[in-house]
């Protein structure tokens, strides 16, 4: 089978100048290959110092067992904070768990079977879009995910005149936004200007605009009792059980703006992938055909759990190419890593892309096998190297939504389509998510009826 590529590895000593271009460009191919098998590595700059850990042991230290004393890095937050603002993807402490609370209940129970229509028509909807020829992938994709977020949050299709706005925005910002931006590197005031660049901030505002417009609108509906029962209603309408106090308008602006980052930029990520890779082993697009095929004829949520195949392809996906390649936590007090020393203050970067390509956990760590998920051995990879969603407190709250909306445009496309390669082997790069540096370029054919 052909490896999953993945970004060239730096030499293992470079300049501090070189390393900080790098990383700035591109944070996987400013990383040394040593991370595919070391189980930590520290980081030394003028400024600060960073632990790279893959130990099991480290990750359940700082993910499970002692999460409030391992907060969010804001190194990383400065990047994105014109956008996401005070969202619960860059807070800390009391107020992200005020978040999660009223956040977590629009995506429990039953709520997930709530939205599997609106998931179901998107999928339809991107499949219609398509035409035999080739096709850029991403973009497809990137139309497809922001397409189910609009419909599952505000019950409005891609096609409506604002989400449409959102989502030309949201293009335009995302390779325009670098990842980390100064304040990542260097230890700046608050009151130091941060130097995003121009473009980016008014994106960001313009997104920022569309958003608040939307919410605004359904908080209208929500007062005249005409409001559809669809996620942004329930977020806009639960009441912290602490506190009773709900989102006010800024608040919610904040985490619209991170659901769609995190609900359409990750998905699209992984569904870009995932298409590449079964256009890349025709053998698995087929046998993924009899299961696609099935569902679309009876489709119901039900379904879902006759999906293995497909169901392990995304898993594969997002183990190969996991949409957010590393998070970066601070120790708050003085730690001891592996024997080693940590100050308060320290960098402690936890990498699902090295973790879950690691070859001391699992078995060729750059092919892509579904069928890995299938047999019992991986089920302990997965508990050691495993971390697309994250885990612990801070565990993605769309978890359960993310892998729906996947196996669901899958399945959809698969059964329409045939996929095959065209164009170059994409190259894997960390923009907002990991993308393909030039995209991926794929043929289509449709597939006889």
């Amino acid at each position: 089978m052909i490896p999953a590529p993945k970004p060239p590895s730096r030499p293992e000593k470079v300049s501090l100048w070189r390393y900080l271009r790098l990383f700035r460009q591109d944070i996987l191919s400013a990383q040394p290959a040593k991370l595919y098998r070391a189980w930590m590595a520290e980081f030394r700059t003028p400024f600060f110092r960073s632990y790279l850990c893959n130990d099991p042991k480290l990750l359940r230290l700082v993910l499970n067992e002692r999460p409030d004393d391992f907060p969010k890095s804001d190194r990383i937050g400065e990047g994105l904070r014109p956008l996401l603002g005070k969202s619960v993807f860059l807070t800390n402490g009391e107020t992200w768990k005020r978040q999660r609370r009223i956040i977590d209940p629009a995506f429990e129970g039953g709520r997930l079977r709530d939205t599997f229509p609106a998931m179901l028509e998107a999928a339809r909807a991107a499949s219609a879009r398509l035409a035999p020829g080739e096709v850029e992938i991403e973009a497809e994709a990137s139309h497809a995910a922001a397409d189910v977020i609009f419909r599952t949050l505000f019950s409005i299709p891609i096609e409506h005149d604002m989400a449409r706005g959102v989502f030309e925005a949201f293009r335009a910002y995302q390779r325009n936004q670098p990842l980390l931006n100064l304040a990542a590197f260097l230890p700046l005031p608050a009151w130091f200007p941060r130097f995003h660049r121009r473009s980016a901030r008014a994106r960001a505002r313009e997104i920022r605009s569309l958003i608040t417009k939307l919410t605004e609108a359904r908080a209208a509906q929500i007062v005249a009792g005409t409001a559809p029962d669809d996620l942004a209603t329930k977020i806009m309408t639960t009441a912290d059980p602490l506190t009773g106090e709900t989102f006010d308008a800024a608040e919610m602006t904040d985490q619209v703006a991170i659901f769609f980052l995190a609900g359409h930029e990750t998905s699209a990520s992984v569904l870009s992938w995932a298409l590449w890779l079964l256009a890349s082993h025709p053998e698995v697009q087929e046998r993924c055909l009899a299961e696609a095929r099935a569902f679309v004829r009876d489709p119901s949520f039900a379904a879902l759990s006759k999906l293995p195949l497909i169901r392990d392809v995304f898993r594969e996906t997002l183990r190969l190419y996991p949409p957010v390649p590393m998070m970066v936590r601070e120790t708050r007090r003085a730690e001891t890593f592996r024997d080693r020393a940590v100050t308060p203050g320290a960098q402690v970067v936890l990498s699902p892309w090295h973790l879950q390509r690691h070859e001391r956990i699992w078995s060729e760590p750059d092919r892509f096998d579904p069928d890995r998920w299938q047999r019992p051995e991986t089920r302990a990879c997965a508990r050691e190297g495993y971390l697309p969603f994250s885990s612990g407190p801070r565990v993605c709250t769309g978890a359960g939504f993310a892998m729906a909306e996947g196996v669901i445009l899958l399945a959809v496309l698969l059964a329409d389509w045939h996929f095959s390669p065209a164009g170059p082997v994409p190259q894997p790069v960390a923009f907002l998510t990991v993308r393909a540096r030039e995209g991926i370029v794929l043929r289509l054919s449709r597939r006889p009826q």
